[in-house]
């Protein structure tokens, strides 16, 4: 953000009899009191003599003739940064903050054989902001475990279809075995939470495809009305499937065989 601001220069007189003002014409503005910053070319060289400039590191700088105070206008630049919320602070290159339902189940389902740790919690949680430090510092020892950070305040609807009602809570999800432990702790039980990561952070393979989220809690989802998230349960599907086998599918032989013996017991009764 650009301000205009006044600065009060006091004449300073050196001797420098061979001066010539056209040298500084180019000079780029320095700094004075580390406030603000002139440059020649903002001030009319009228206003100026030969003899009264002070010279130092690198500075070159322009004084009024008059033995008295002036004041210079010139522009200064002030940056406002923006304040950094606890939840965003020290967070490692495997921390994440989910976005929507769909940025979460994705996650899962693309995890392969990776260890998810899906942390829940809340700006206004006690625990949850004590906590926040030795998570990231637990994430930054262990760059193969991705961290999927869920704000509850954000994501309220989202929350509650997964059934979670406690704060800080976490689950962990691996391979085709799916969520593989949740549970709640705090900075005091922070033990817990080692625990569970050592037990599962181990490399291991996993036996068929990703599983992600169960599917009663994608079905919970998708019938949450708050959130615009869309998927069609597998047992449905696959119902509809036998159907549409049962009736394009050929008789079997044994079918046809067993109606010509029903017909000839009907014919020799007749």
């Amino acid at each position: 953000m650009a301000t205009d601001s006044f600065i009060k220069l006091n004449p300073i007189s050196i001797n420098r009899p061979r001066f010539n003002l056209r040298e500084f014409a180019g000079i780029s503005p320095k700094s004075i009191s580390s406030l603000c910053c002139i440059s020649p070319r903002m001030i009319s060289c009228n206003h100026f003599s030969p003899r009264t400039l002070i010279s130092g590191e690198n500075d070159i700088i322009l004084f009024p003739k008059k033995k008295i105070p002036a004041f210079v206008r010139c522009q200064t630049s002030l940056g406002i940064g923006r304040n950094q919320k606890w939840w965003e602070k020290e967070l490692q290159p495997n921390m994440k903050s989910v976005t929507s339902p769909e940025d979460l189940v994705g996650s899962l389902r693309n995890a392969g054989d990776k260890l998810f740790v899906v942390d829940f919690f809340s700006p206004s949680c006690g625990g949850c902001k004590a906590l926040h430090p030795k998570i990231c510092k637990i994430a930054e020892k262990n760059p193969e475990v991705e961290f999927l950070q869920v704000n509850y305040e954000d994501h309220r609807s989202l929350c509650q279809s997964l059934n979670v009602h406690v704060l800080p809570f976490f689950r962990f999800y691996r391979g085709s075995s799916g969520r593989v432990c949740s549970f709640s702790c705090t900075n005091a039980t922070i033990k817990k939470f080692k625990e569970a990561l050592e037990k599962h952070g181990r490399e291991q393979c996993s036996i068929g495809e990703t599983k992600g989220l169960e599917e009663k809690e994608l079905v919970a989802m998708a019938a949450n009305k708050d959130l615009s998230f869309d998927y069609k349960s597998k047992s449905i599907g696959n119902s509809q499937e036998q159907k549409e086998k049962d009736i394009f599918l050929p008789k079997s032989p044994t079918s046809n065989k067993q109606k010509e013996v029903e017909h000839s017991l009907l014919v020799s009764s007749a």
